[in-house]
């Protein structure tokens, strides 16, 4: 074998932070500093292989290392999407390797040639086989486990796969959840043998057993600040011991408990030693009793391999079945604890386990890569030890029932892993679908690269179409693999779909740059929906999610939903009339912070940093924005009389803006940066304490400065001090931008600038009234005649006349620039927040993402989650599928933790009388191949469903109410339901709209009937 290159002088040192952002909210600087020090190696590059290989190399190691010279295959087509047809016949490793290194420039790729050595192992820092017999596991692991080397083995045999991890005797992790570290208010703490703590009751702890917290702040048991971590003991919600407190002072009040994250070692056994009593790691509670049969079979079909060289069950071959079944009974008999055998299930896997599929390749691939990475990083819980999956539920047939041999034979082309699973006919249909793909973006890309592969929408009459308005930026080429870094600015949709063609040029692919809403239902209209099998959500935000889920339930299509969020993924499927919607279950919203908080007693970061960011807008952009609407819109002061809360302090920006302090020359903008250091730092936090002074208390006794409320202290200008001078260099940057002037990144001239500035001394006024919590009635100023200042502001503005031509630049906050300020200001202004009130300060990274509101992401989740998505495709595709034979997914890769259940229902809901049930699927469908009168519709009802029509909505007008003046009615009745609309509601009804929906109020029929809750009705008003 040939020997292992050196890295080949690829760019090193400091971290891309641009390129690795997102990763870097999951992992953090250290853990990736020590990947960047990390050689992988991996052995096996069929479709398995080389998407374990394609993770590792986004998530940024220094090198790796590929392995496998045999000759690539027209059935390898279907799972390596590196691999095109012109490549069939050459090495696998070579041809890939080339098209690897492209993904990350960071990364150095290379390929060995040659027979594989078990001892050529040690010399790389983890090690992974995929696709490889035990046989050769167990001679490399014996390598590996003697020298420390972690060694992953994974596998996917058909609708099966596997992962064994081996990371050594003691092997140190850092941190095994990843989670931020929780920090807690103190409000008591026994002075006992218990020591037991009690948190604020605003927040529960969140503490488990075992967590480990240090102290600060802490007044009277001054000895825990700072302490040594203290290993707790949960004992209720708001309350955990801490061990003998009782030669400690008196407790007297305040303080914070802060979780400290301790390093945990974790003992392997070495594969020859958990083949036999193996641990699993369980995923599905629906199968309990897989992993153990798994277990067997999985040695079975290595066995087979081996005695066959190298070849797994040819697809058809019930010989080559039997025997791998006797071999399962072989391998399960030298168990500890031997598994009771199911021969349809075994049978059934075995049959197509020669195949790689995409689906089970990029979920196994997902897991066995971040497996890669925790060895690499340290970071996260390392799998312990074995972990298997199944879809057996996606086959389409029953167990006892498999496919004949003819379905299932090879063909000799790309698509014949997928016939081996799933047989012919279902290969036919999955190639006529047409599936409306919304996002281009990391779950996007792996969608279409899975899909390509597998060959969606490559038939006669198959079509994928995917839209995504947003173009490629240098962050997305670290989780959006299909983009390059010349690809940067260009429609995420259109080159997405580009690489698609080059892995699977026989698929049908219309990109589109349209972004989904009303805006754009013209576009896809009812006959565009209509035309759909189903609907793949790649979105970041809950709002378009829920409007694709109302089109979806509207139209009666099929659902796949998805989502990360750094290591955590989820997968919905939403299925027409055996499911609930997306929207049918919806997480609480996020808890925002009380303002009383965010203006005046902010007590973590996250309140200073928000805080920071509505400074930004309001200076940075509502300002502009409003100077602008008064400079460009004759009725501006004319409208702002009707805010009586938003007239006066806009007149007073107005005036600042506009005259007062109107810069002429970047020094005016360093003058006015350094006011407004001394406003918020200093003259706010003045008249704080004004008002409530630090030995005030509260009616009850109580000092007011307890609890939440930090006594903060205000800061006199340092230019000096570089976090001072750091708001000064944005603030005045920004403000520059803002009014066009040349800005600088000069510091000396920032501090010379600065000190020249001529600071008034500020003197807390009396009167002033401060929201001391959210119950008060809003603060206001002292009172004064509003209308008089208000009526002297107007005045004192410049008409617009006198300033033609001239206009601000609103700033739009763009987090992503490191040079334009933006994430620089917020971090200046927070941190300063931050020391006035003695809170932690936050660095850039942080800063920018709570800022940005970034959402942490990795490819290793994505991968995952869109392996998951396709399997449940493929159910709707075989059809005919039970609710519970569907799986709603949840994965936390840093657990690990996996967790499959059925889908929750459809919600029934009575009609009353014999009316029966209907859920949200169900709809009144009237198509009468004509537009009815108004009593026509009405009759309808009447005589077909023995109904009284009592009202009729389209969206927000009365078509129809029994209470409606006789008259009117008598004019409404004969006019046609869609002239009925355009009138009421005066809007024309869209060209590419066929159905208008109405909501009625209906009672029973009689002199008594009783009110009926009923579906929505679906209108058919044209083009019949």
């Amino acid at each position: 074998m040939g020997e292992p290159m050196e890295v080949d002088g690829k760019p090193s040192g400091e971290l891309d932070e641009a390129l690795y952002s997102r990763q870097l909210y999951v992992l953090g600087k250290e853990a990736m500093h020590k990947m960047t020090s990390c050689d992988v190696l991996i052995v096996g590059v069929r479709g398995l292989g080389i998407e374990i290989a394609k993770n590792v190399v986004l998530a940024g190691v220094r090198s790796v290392t590929l392995l496998d010279n045999e000759p690539a295959t027209i059935a390898d087509l279907g799972s390596n999407f590196f691999l095109h047809a012109a490549d069939v016949g050459k090495p696998r490793a070579a041809v890939c390797a080339k098209r690897l290194a492209e993904l990350n420039n960071y990364v150095s790729v290379r390929h060995l040639d040659g027979e594989f050595s078990p001892e050529a192992a040690a010399k790389f820092s983890v090690v992974v086989l995929a696709d490889q017999p035990i046989s050769l596991a167990l001679r490399v692991n014996a390598v590996c486990h003697a020298a420390a080397i972690p060694m992953i083995r994974a596998e996917t045999l058909g609708i099966m796969g596997s992962i064994f991890c081996d990371f050594g005797d003691a092997f140190v992790v850092s941190d095994t959840t990843g989670e931020e570290p929780m920090s807690v208010l103190v409000s008591s703490i026994g002075k006992d043998a218990a020591g037991v703590v009690t948190t604020h009751d605003e927040h529960r702890h969140g503490f488990e057993d075992g967590d480990h917290v240090t102290f600060t702040e802490v007044q009277g048991m001054t000895e825990l600040n700072g302490c040594a971590p203290l290993k707790i003991s949960v004992k209720g919600p708001y309350t955990f011991s801490v061990g003998d407190t009782s030669a400690y002072g008196d407790y007297v009040g305040g303080g914070y408990a802060h979780q400290v994250k301790m390093p945990a070692t974790i003992s392997h056994k070495p594969l020859a030693a958990a083949l036999l009593e193996p641990s699993f790691l369980e995923s599905d509670f629906g199968k309990m009793d897989r992993p153990l049969q798994l277990h067997a079979l999985s040695q079975a079909l290595s066995a087979f391999r081996d005695e066959h060289g190298g070849q797994l069950p040819t697809p058809g071959d019930a010989s080559h079945v039997e025997r791998v079944l006797a071999l399962a009974k072989e391998a399960n008999a030298r168990l500890a604890s031997p598994a009771e055998l199911s021969e349809p299930l075994l049978r059934t896997i075995a049959a197509g386990s020669a195949a790689s599929i995409s689906p089970v390749c990029a979920f196994i691939g997902g897991i066995a890569a971040q497996e890669v990475l925790k060895a690499a990083s340290a970071k996260f819980g390392p799998l312990t030890q074995f972990f298997y999956y199944d879809a057996t539920e996606a086959l389409p047939t029953p167990l006892d029932s498999p496919l004949p041999a003819a379905e299932i034979a090879p063909a000799g082309d790309r698509y014949d892993g997928m016939t081996a699973v799933f047989g012919r006919s279902v290969v036919a249909r999955l190639k006529a679908q047409r599936y409306f793909l919304v996002g281009a973006g990391a779950i996007g890309c792996e969608m279409l690269k899975n899909w390509a592969l597998m060959g969606l929408g490559a038939g006669e009459g198959g079509l994928i179409v995917v839209t995504d308005p947003d173009s490629i930026e240098k962050s997305n080429l670290n989780r959006q693999f299909l983009f390059r870094p010349w690809d940067v600015s260009k429609p995420k949709s259109v080159c997405a779909a580009a690489k698609v063609l080059e892995m699977n040029g026989e698929v049908h692919i219309d990109a589109q740059t349209h972004k989904v809403g009303d805006e754009s239902e013209d576009i896809y209209s009812d006959d565009f929906m209509e035309g759909l099998s189903g609907i793949c959500n790649a979105l970041d935000n809950v709002n378009a999610r829920l409007y694709m889920d109302s089109r979806a339930v509207y139209y009666k299509k099929p659902l796949l939903e998805s989502g990360t969020l750094g290591t955590k993924g989820n997968v919905q499927v939403v299925v027409p009339f055996l499911t609930e919607s997306y929207a049918s279950s919806r997480d609480p919203p996020e808890k925002s912070i009380p303002v009383c908080t965010l203006k005046n007693f902010p007590n973590q970061i996250e309140h200073t940093i928000q805080w920071a960011r509505d400074v930004f807008e309001g200076l940075f952009k509502q300002n502009a924005e409003d100077a602008n609407a008064y400079l460009s819109q004759a009725d501006f002061l004319s409208k702002l009389e009707q805010q009586p809360g938003v007239r006066k302090p806009t007149l007073q920006a107005l005036h600042q803006n506009l005259v007062s302090d109107r810069p002429r020359t970047l020094d005016d903008c360093v003058a006015w940066a350094r006011h407004r250091f001394e406003e918020y730092f200093h003259n706010t936090i003045a008249q704080l304490l004004f008002n409530f002074p630090l030995d005030m208390t509260t009616a009850s006794g109580t000092p007011f400065w307890s609890g939440p409320k930090r006594p903060p202290a205000a800061q006199s200008f340092d230019p000096a001090d570089e976090l001072h001078l750091n708001f000064v260099i944005a603030a005045a940057n920004l403000r520059a931008a803002m009014y066009g002037l040349s800005g600088s990144v000069d510091r000396a001239y920032f501090t010379k600038a600065a000190r020249a500035v001529s600071v008034p001394r500020f003197v807390p006024k009396s009167g002033v009234r401060i929201q001391a919590n959210e119950n008060e009635a809003n603060a206001a100023e002292p009172a004064d005649d509003e209308e008089a200042e208000c009526a002297r502001l107007v005045g004192a503005l410049p008409l617009s006349s006198q300033l033609a031509g001239f206009r601000l630049t609103p700033i739009e906050f763009e987090k992503d620039d490191d040079s334009n300020f933006h994430v620089a200001f917020v971090a200046a202004t927070s941190n300063l927040r931050a020391r006035n009130y003695k809170i932690a300060e936050a660095d850039a990274l942080r800063t920018k993402q709570i800022a940005g509101k970034i959402i942490p992401a990795i490819a290793t989740t994505t991968a995952l989650v869109t392996g998951l998505v396709c399997v449940e495709l493929m159910k709707l595709v075989v059809g005919g599928k039970k609710i519970d034979d569907f799986k709603n997914g949840f994965a936390n890769l840093a657990l690990p933790f996996f967790a499959f259940s059925e889908p929750m229902p459809a919600p029934k809901v009575k009609m009353g009388g014999s009316g029966g049930e209907w859920t949200l699927w169900d709809r009144f469908e009237v198509n009468e191949r004509r537009d009815l009168s108004l009593r026509e519709f009405i009759d309808h009802f009447k005589d077909k469903h023995k109904l009284e029509v009592t009202m009729i909505s389209s969206g927000v007008s009365i078509i129809y109410s029994f209470f409606t003046a006789k008259a009117k009615l008598e004019e409404r009745m004969p006019m046609p339901m869609s002239e009925l609309v355009k009138t009421i509601s005066k809007t024309e009804l869209p060209a590419s709209s066929n159905w208008l929906t109405f909501e009625l109020c209906c009672n029973e029929l009689g002199d008594e009937g009783d009110e009926v809750e009923v579906p929505a009705v679906k209108y058919r008003w044209r083009k019949f």
